[in-house]
């Protein structure tokens, strides 16, 4: 089960500002309903003790208003019991506050008694209390409810920034090639990481020791092998010097056959076992169009052995960073896989070129091609496709990507139509001189 560590940080970061928030903004809410009530009594004082010194006309309305927002009203009730019967109740109450129910509805009211005995009294229906206390408590709230979203914001940034370190280390991993075992630097990261960046780096020289050691096992094997097969080789061709019998001269050309598919499979591990080691910090520029023709002329005995047509289309001053030995060997495995899979009759054509900041080597062949499916995996070891040759070794094109990627390259496969197979590879452009 997969699970997002930034989705779990704001969603429980979230519910407990929520949560926090709510519980808050209940008690604040209650606190500031409280006070409110508080403030409206208070304000009842302060009108009882302005009214206890001025006593209103006898034929003022029972719920003269003197505050049209509060909505108070103050009623003179005289020096004895009279009015309405509401009224009459009143005297049986003793100064103070005091909640009574009038025109079927509960107010607060402050009675109060003057000095030469008549009394009245001040009072809000509880409703109207209540309105302005909530109306308080919610503009006391409001603006935490509006911090609230924002809160929420800045969490998601702060979330978003502080896991930002691991997305840009995952980048880095994968924007590497698939050869570099360097360790990653600590430098610029959170110690939160430390730990998780220190195994990575323990892995990786794990890998890095594994693969040396395969590296080491695949070259020494290579060529170890290559003493005994020229051996064989040899003394097959001075048996073929001797007079023999038709059938073992057809089985000593099967051996020898195999002792040349042989040497050269240990001559593309050889290859291979060196394109994977690592790479010289500082490469030479070397001049790819003459590789090419150097490498083009060792073939053309092959090719018109072959009746294959063998030659440039176009060739142009190109300088790239490498050896020279590991571009003619791109160049020959190339060479060699257009030769072996092009009919009697048919066509190899070169071209050496620029194309902005790239050097292109272009290799067509009017061959049967790639089976689509088979266009990516060849470049991997030992993999020869759905339509292989006796000669091939499965090696050849896995070598040329290695040594492409190691010279900061790229190289693909494509079947052009009604022609046959394209192998493009692309190298940075460096200017003669540089």
């Amino acid at each position: 089960m997969t699970y997002s560590l930034r989705g779990r940080l704001f969603i429980g970061l979230a519910l407990l500002i929520v949560s926090t928030g709510l519980g808050a903004g209940l008690v604040g809410f209650r606190w500031a309903f409280d006070e409110a009530i508080e403030t409206q009594d208070t304000i009842l004082h302060q009108i009882g003790a302005i009214a206890l010194n001025t006593r209103l006309p006898s034929d003022a309305p029972i719920n003269a208003g003197v505050d049209a927002e509060a909505r108070v009203f103050v009623e003179e009730l005289g020096d004895r019991p009279s009015g309405s019967t509401d009224a009459r109740s009143l005297w049986t109450l003793k100064d103070g506050l005091h909640i009574v129910s009038r025109d079927n509805q509960p107010w607060r009211i402050l009675l109060r008694t003057r000095p030469d005995g008549s009394r009245f009294v001040i009072g809000q229906t509880t409703a109207i209390r209540d309105e302005i206390a909530r109306d308080s408590a919610f503009h006391t709230i409001l603006p935490f409810l509006a911090l609230a979203p924002c809160l929420m914001l800045v969490i998601a940034i702060v979330v978003w920034q502080s896991l930002r370190p691991m997305i840009k280390l995952a980048g880095q991993l994968d924007a590497r090639r698939s050869d570099d075992l360097g360790k990653l630097s600590l430098e610029g990261t959170p110690l939160e990481l430390h730990p998780f960046i220190a195994s990575i780096n323990r892995l990786l020289e794990r890998i890095h020791a594994m693969m040396e050691q395969q590296r080491r096992f695949v070259a020494d094997a290579a060529h170890e092998l290559r003493t005994p097969i020229t051996a064989i080789s040899l003394q097959a061709e001075n048996l073929s010097q001797t007079e023999l019998p038709p059938d073992s001269r057809d089985r000593l050309t099967a051996l020898k056959s195999g002792a040349r598919r042989t040497a050269h499979l240990l001559e593309q591990l050889l290859a291979l076992a060196r394109s994977d080691m690592d790479r010289m910090p500082e490469a030479p520029v070397t001049s790819l169009d003459r590789c090419a023709k150097e490498v083009v002329a060792d073939f053309i005995a092959t090719a018109s052995d072959r009746g294959v047509d063998l030659g440039f289309e176009i060739i142009e001053p190109a300088a790239v960073k490498g050896e020279a030995a590991m571009l003619t060997s791109v160049i020959q495995n190339l060479l060699d896989n257009a030769l072996r899979h092009t009919r009697q009759g048919g066509r190899v054509d070169i071209g050496v070129y620029r194309e902005g900041a790239k050097v292109i080597l272009q290799i067509d062949d009017t061959g049967p091609g790639i089976p689509p499916c088979d266009l990516e995996r060849v470049f991997e070891p030992f993999v020869r496709g759905s339509r292989p040759t006796e000669e091939g070794t499965g090696l050849g094109l896995s070598i040329v990507k290695r040594i492409v990627e190691r010279l900061n390259g790229s190289v693909t496969l494509e079947n052009v139509p009604k022609s046959g197979l394209r192998a493009t590879v692309s190298f940075p452009l460096v200017e003669q001189g540089s």
